[in-house]
This record gives structure tokens, C-alpha cells and sequence, in this order.
């Protein structure tokens, strides 16, 4: 079912999934809509499938160039550069010819469009598939599986090749003792890191996730579409959502790091924060020094497919609490949400292509929830496409359904080591 037909309301593929749609919310009660936040309905709007959302109010800053029209025209989602106020940054570089936008509504807030090539965006979806989706980088995967030393989408390369290599992974076996929760899942507020309290969450306990008990056997080549995500970096507990610095720290790999710290250094940060009034707390005026002290040690490769969403969060486990998040969005379009320090704040809605970068920087947005409810399908653009090269071709069609987006962040400042005695007196400005 093609995108332009859902769009028309006389199409037979319109009407059959008008009809659909009535019959799986004729009970539905309108009162739990008015209860929504609008951070929630704003979700809901563009989550929905039937009927498709309109995206009038999403700003598009790829209409502004017009070298991305072939990128546009490939997919039918198309938003404005007229939805949301913005502002056009001159980089540090003059002679670089990409550009900058903020967003004046959230300080803090830039976003740089098209600011990978061609050549860098095929890179680190390979990097990202290839490289970080292994040991010993935890996956979502490596909860459930026992999965090879190579990785799974390596496995699965040569796979195509030669099927016989491809290998059956069995299900990591849950203890008995164990018990999956039942019910809607349990949102965990973990509290903000700071210098005061580092020493209690590395404290904290963080056991193990439990594996499901009802994972089957399968191959590598079937486990590459539940790939997930990957860990960078410091290693992330999800349970409770707290950097696990009793195990380490793997490497950042130097093109994106190299990637990341050339997104921070060709903004002009004196232009975002002079003379704001923003309450910084202890990094005041750490902004300034960005170009030195700004190194991406812990992030997260997102694996969505199409039908994938991710809902309103906060990102607060990072002592350096206003440094640069860093945001890379690769394959598939995405419509992404930003709002405030409540889910009450109405969240600015922003579209997001291949090769797009955004950074969260400063209190007032690094402490905003946002999410991204709306994988747009049938977007991924022409120089990610299948073009022959057979290198080239797996990747090719992995992303024909997928959004990559890699998301890099500062936990402590830079050449910090976490240690407990004397932990308070070492920690300097981010």
C-alpha cells in the first residue's frame, strides 16, 4: 500500500483503511483523549496510521535546499520551512557552504541539515552495523541470545553467499527463579547526575536484565531485523537508567567522534547564549570552551523500522548536564518532538532526513522531553538506495525499512576518570 494512495481520499486503499480504522475505534472512549498531555496527543497525531498524519505544522528545513529535491520527491512526506520559527546561523567556517539553523523557542537547540555527505552516511550505517553491533558492545539482542563474537550482521553477510554459514542462535536460558512483569511496562524517573550524588549510583545495584522465557531459536539473518540498538561508550543500565561505570568504558570510534566534535566546533556558541538567562548551575559559561572540552565518550546506535516509535523522554544520567548531545539520523525520514521540562509544554515538531544532525545543547533543552513517535516509511533517499554496488546492496535493502540514528553524548568531563575516592574533588567544569 503506497503513502500517496493512503493521502487520497479516493482511493480504494483509503477507504479500506477508513473502514478499518472505524471498526478498531468504534468503542473506543473519547475521554481518554482529553486526558492526554499534549505531549501525548502530539504523539498520538503523528503515530497514527489512519488517517495519515498532515505534516503542514512539521518544520522542514530540506525544502530550504533546493540540491535535496530529488531526496524529497523520493518520499511523499513533506513538511515547511514556514512551521516553526527559525534562525539561520552563519558557521565558524565561512567557506563552509552547510548551514546551521536554531530554534529560538528552546534555547539551545541546532540543527544542521544535510551535514553528513553522501560518502559519511553510507559509513556509518556500515560502521553502525558492521562494527558498533558486536562485542563488546551490548545490544538488545545479547539479553536474549547467545550471540557470536563477529555479530550477527556479519554473520548474516556472508550468509548471502554462502547460506550454510549463516547460525542458528539459541535463547539464553532464564533461571527459574526469574519471572517476566506483567502488565504495563513501569516508567522509571531516575534521578538527575550530579557531583553530589555520582558516588551513589555507582553504588547503586544493577543487575543483570532477565532474559524472555519465550525467545525460539533463530538465525542471524532473522535477528538483524530485531536489532534494536547498540551501547557506546560508558555502558548503560537500562534497568535503571544510570551509566554502569563498574564495567568500563569502550572506545568511541574516532570517525564519529571526529563527526561530533565537527558538528560542536562549526557552531558559533556566543551567538546561541550571549546574554541569555538561562540557569546553568555549576557549568555556567561552560558553552564557551565547547570547542576543547567537548569529547563524546557514551551514546546509542538506534535501529527503528518503520513502525518503531519512541516516546517522551528526558536524557539526565550525564553528570555534564548542559554539554552537547549530539544526533545523527541516518536512512528513513522521522518526525521528531521537542517540547519542554514537562510533557504539559506543546512540543515543536521537526523533520528529520538522512544525513541530518541535531544537537541538544544547554539547560533549557537538554532537560526537554522529546521522542520521536513517527518513522516515515517509503523515505529513504536515492544515495542510500540499491545502485548495483554489491557491496553496497545489503545495506541497501536493510535500510529500505530502517531510520539509524546514532546519538552521542558527554558524561563526564573530558580525560575524567570515575573514581570513588576523591570523586568529588577531580570532577571540573564539563
Amino acid at each position: 500500500m503506497s503513502v500517496s494512495a493512503l493521502h487520497d481520499s479516493s482511493s480504494a486503499a483509503y477507504k479500506k483503511a477508513q473502514r478499518l480504522h472505524q471498526k478498531t475505534t468504534k468503542n473506543r472512549s473519547t475521554a481518554v483523549e482529553s486526558e492526554w498531555t499534549p505531549f501525548r496527543a502530539a504523539e498520538k497525531f503523528y503515530k497514527a496510521r489512519f488517517p495519515p498524519p498532515n505534516l503542514s505544522n512539521v518544520l522542514d528545513l530540506a525544502t530550504l535546499d533546493d540540491s535535496r529535491s530529488s531526496e524529497i520527491e523520493a518520499g511523499y512526506w513533506l513538511g515547511r520551512a514556514e512551521a516553526v520559527e527559525y534562525a539561520e546561523l552563519p558557521l565558524k567556517n565561512a567557506s563552509d557552504a552547510r548551514k546551521a539553523y536554531a530554534i529560538p523557542a528552546i534555547p539551545g537547540l541546532i540543527v544542521l541539515p544535510s551535514f553528513l555527505s553522501h560518502q559519511k552516511q553510507r559509513e556509518l550505517i556500515q560502521w553502525s552495523l558492521s562494527d558498533q553491533a558486536k562485542p563488546p558492545n551490548p545490544t538488545n539482542l545479547d539479553i536474549h541470545y547467545a550471540l557470536p563474537e563477529q555479530g550477527i550482521w556479519n554473520v548474516s553477510l556472508r550468509a548471502r553467499h554462502n547460506p550454510g554459514v549463516d547460525q542458528l542462535v539459541q535463547p539464553r536460558i532464564a533461571e527459574a527463579c526469574s519471572s517476566e512483569p506483567t502488565g504495563p511496562r513501569q516508567l522509571i524517573n531516575n534521578e538527575p547526575a550530579t557531583t553530589d550524588n555520582l558516588k551513589s549510583i555507582i553504588d547503586t545495584p544493577k543487575p543483570p536484565a532477565a532474559p524472555t522465557t519465550t525467545a525460539s531459536p533463530a538465525f542471524c539473518s532473522e535477528l538483524c531485523r530485531k536489532l534494536r540498538w547498540a551501547n557506546i561508550g560508558w555502558f548503560y543500565h537500562w534497568g535503571t537508567k544510570q551509566y554502569d561505570f563498574g564495567k568500563g568504558k569502550a572506545p568511541v570510534h574516532e570517525t564519529l567522534r571526529n563527526v561530533c566534535r565537527e558538528a560542536v566546533q562549526v557552531v558559533d556558541w556566543d551567538q546561541i547564549y550571549d546574554g541569555t538567562d538561562l540557569d546553568w548551575g555549576d557549568e555556567a559559561f561552560s558553552w564557551k570552551h565547547w570547542d576543547e572540552s567537548y569529547e563524546p565518550d557514551a551514546g546509542i546506535v538506534n535501529f527503528y523500522q518503520t513502525k518503531d516509535t519512541l516516546m517522551a523522554h528526558v536524557d539526565r544520567s550525564e553528570v555534564c548536564a548542559t554539554a552537547p548531545l549530539v544526533s545523527i539520523s541516518l536512512g528513513n525520514a522521522s518526525v521528531f518532538l521537542i517540547g519542554g521540562v514537562t510533557r504539559d509544554v506543546e512540543p515543536i515538531p521537526i523533520l528529520l532526513r538522512s544525513g541530518d544532525v541535531v544537537i541538544m545543547s544547554g539547560p533549557a533543552c537538554r532537560r526537554a522531553y522529546h521522542g520521536v513517535p513517527r518513522i516515515l516509511e517509503n523515505t529513504l533517499p536515492p544515495h542510500l538506495s540499491d545502485t548495483g554496488d554489491l557491496a553496497w546492496t545489503p545495506y541497501a535493502e536493510y535500510m529500505e525499512t530502517t531510520r539509524i540514528n546514532v546519538n552521542v553524548r558527554q558524561v563526564f568531563p573530558k580525560d575524567f576518570v570515575p573514581d570513588v575516592d576523591g570523586l568529588l574533588v577531580s570532577l571540573i567544569q564539563c
